[in-house]
């Protein structure tokens, strides 16, 4: 099944469009948060070809895909109305999952997206000092200089990358809250941390430490200033509020940060680092077992991510980590255990999925091993975790460290060189080699190919209709946000009908269809036209704009007119409606939604005058 059908077949089984509060992908599986899972058919779901599993926790409907869940996920934001919940911080209104559930689904949310970049970024560091080690550079280079750069700089500006998930999270202005994390890595604040006189802000005194590659400090100071803005918001005038919720959330949460949450965070951080090396060096054989034994049992309930902030905060303060090598076993030791399936199967398609699922949990990613084979079977899990106990084990005793973040695989081996190395590399040969042959030998209930297995899939009937679109294009320049995000609920509901938001870079608005002007408010800050194919279209230039009784405004045609596509319908001075504290963003509105089978939006992020906006299929 292709992508695009895959993506059709899941949105009607988790009971449509408008059952899905809200979606989002990490490396393997489609996260839905659902307004009712009852009404998703979920046993039709994982007999769908393509779909792996279905998993449901932490108040999330999980569809596991595999490798190819970014084309799926990119097919459903093409094929529907709905938003990444994940780039836009959308509030999906779900219940709540208790304490540990809210822990999880922050942390996760927070670290998810940067995952990949830390990952690489960790990977090419172990790279670098490995051949730094055999002298193939000289630390003083050019080249180790960029490399350098290239590797740490995820690391070092840890804060700023934080900053931007925290306030996705949170619901705070992005960019202040890089600006927040900005401060916390600003040069003159990391020199004067060695230094020796003493800092003081308005008599009291700073405790200042470096937050270069600190995670727990800027997420206190992101969690602070989205209730610090919403303070402000709610009291201060819209006309001067763009310009003094930012100056007062700077004001404020910077220095408090400086103060309180900075020197919380690092000693939270160093608490974490403190009290996992204590219970780590209390018998690194037991840790070992024990972390390589149910490591993935933690990732099938979702608490693995409960960890993430440990491990970076081991590498910050202590330099390195003793949990990742770890890991490393587990993973390979599922990897192992699939790769047992697939050389005993006689299963065909179990085959087929044992052997694309030995070579992406090589490489890390464990979910289609876990979910499509291993846990299946049951069996093949157990040895797996058996395996990942004793590779564990042998890591943790040898002392193997990873000097950089990286996901656990067979990629990450180059952040574990220096200490234990070679520990680190049995561990991980033991851990594969033991699941094969406890798999291989021990056996495990291995399902017939049977003829019926080619006729189970539900069929789905298709009826030949005639499916027409109608191509809309941009009446403006600039900036392409969702419907979500304008400030006027009438709009962003969808109440008036589904469309997109364009926040325009000049004041030239021109007609994007070839119709008749239907309407011309008096203000001139709205436009209704209809198309020849029928589409009713209404263009409203910011919000409140009323209130401007059209100054800024001059309209170029008026109601009854037969325009062409591309003739200007109206010219505004953005800057001036901006300087007298009104939101430009303009919403391209198609009132008679209801009359077309979907409203197709422009994927993009920026667009101009004549460029592709809506396709409208009916």
């Amino acid at each position: 099944m292709s992508s695009k059908d895959l993506s059709k077949q899941i949105i009607t089984l988790v009971g449509g469009e408008s059952n899905v509060n809200s979606v989002f992908h990490c490396a393997t599986r489609l996260r839905f948060k659902l307004k009712d899972n009852g009404k998703a058919d979920k046993a039709a779901l994982e007999k769908t070809p393509g779909v792996i599993t279905v998993v449901e926790n932490s108040g999330q409907f999980q569809v596991v895909i595999g490798n190819n869940v970014s084309q799926v996920f990119e097919q459903i934001m093409k094929e529907t109305s709905l938003q990444d919940a994940e780039k836009n911080g959308k509030d999906d209104g779900s219940e709540s999952t208790g304490v540990l559930g809210k822990a999880v689904d922050i942390i996760s949310s927070i670290f998810s997206p940067i995952l990949g970049a830390l990952a690489g970024a960790g990977v090419l560091k172990g790279l670098l000092a490995l051949i730094l080690s055999l002298k193939w550079v000289s630390a003083t280079s050019g080249t180790y200089l960029i490399l350098n750069a290239a590797s740490d700089s995820v690391f070092y500006f840890l804060p700023v990358f934080l900053a931007v998930t925290a306030a996705r999270k949170f619901k705070a202005n992005q960019f202040v809250s890089v600006a927040i994390a900005g401060a916390l890595v600003y040069p003159a604040v990391i020199a004067a941390v060695g230094s020796t006189e003493a800092l003081k802000f308005l008599g009291i005194p700073v405790v200042l430490v470096n937050y270069s590659s600190s995670v727990i400090p800027i997420i206190l100071a992101v969690w602070v200033q989205s209730y610090v803005e919403k303070w402000f918001r709610s009291i201060i005038h819209e006309s001067v509020r763009n310009i003094l919720v930012p100056m007062f959330a700077l004001l404020i949460v910077i220095p408090l940060t400086f103060l309180a949450f900075g020197p919380v965070g690092s000693l939270i951080s160093e608490g974490l680092a403190s009290g996992y090396t204590w219970l780590y060096n209390l018998s690194p054989l037991v840790a070992g077992a024990i972390a390589g034994a149910f490591w993935q049992v933690f990732v099938i309930f979702g608490v693995h991510w409960g960890f993430v902030p440990i491990m970076l905060s081991n590498i910050t303060t202590l330099g390195y980590d003793t949990m990742l090598p770890i890991l490393a076993a587990a993973v390979l030791s599922q990897a192992g255990a699939v790769f047992g399936v697939f050389l005993k199967s006689k299963n065909t398609q179990l085959k087929a999925l044992s052997g694309s699922s030995t070579l992406a949990a090589v490489f890390g990613i464990t979910e289609p091993t876990i979910y499509g084979v291993t846990l299946k079977l049951k069996k093949p899990f157990i040895y797996a975790c058996i395996s990942g106990a004793v590779g564990g084990a042998i890591i943790a005793v040898g002392g193997a460290r990873a000097i950089a973040f990286s996901l656990p695989g067979l990629l990450a081996l180059p952040t574990y060189f220096g200490t234990g190395f070679a520990w680190a590399a049995i561990g991980i040969i033991v851990a594969f080699v033991l699941a094969v042959i406890l798999v291989y030998v021990l056996g495990f209930d291995d399902p017939e190919t049977a003829v019926e297995e080619k006729t189970s899939q539900p069929v789905v009937k298709q009826e030949i209709t005639q499916i027409g679109k109608e191509l809309i294009v941009s009446p403006l320049t600039g900036a392409l946000l969702p419907l979500e995000s304008l400030p006027d609920e009438a709009f962003a509901s969808g109440a008036m009908g589904k469309g997109i938001v364009i926040e325009p870079s000049s004041g030239l608005l021109t007609s994007p269809v070839k119709g008749t002007v239907t309407t011309v408010f008096p203000t001139g800050h709205a436009i209704g036209i209809t198309s020849e194919g029928g589409a009713e279209l209404l263009i409203h230039v910011g919000v409140n704009t009323v209130k401007l009784k059209g100054k800024h405004f001059q309209k170029k045609v008026q109601e009854g007119d037969k325009v062409e596509q591309g003739q200007t319908l109206l010219e505004f001075d953005a800057d001036a409606i901006r300087a007298a504290g009104f939101v430009t963003a303009t919403p391209v509105i198609v009132t008679n939604s209801a009359d077309y089978l979907d409203v197709l939006k422009n994927t993009g992020t920026e667009i101009s005058n004549g460029e592709l906006l809506l396709t409208l299929i009916h």
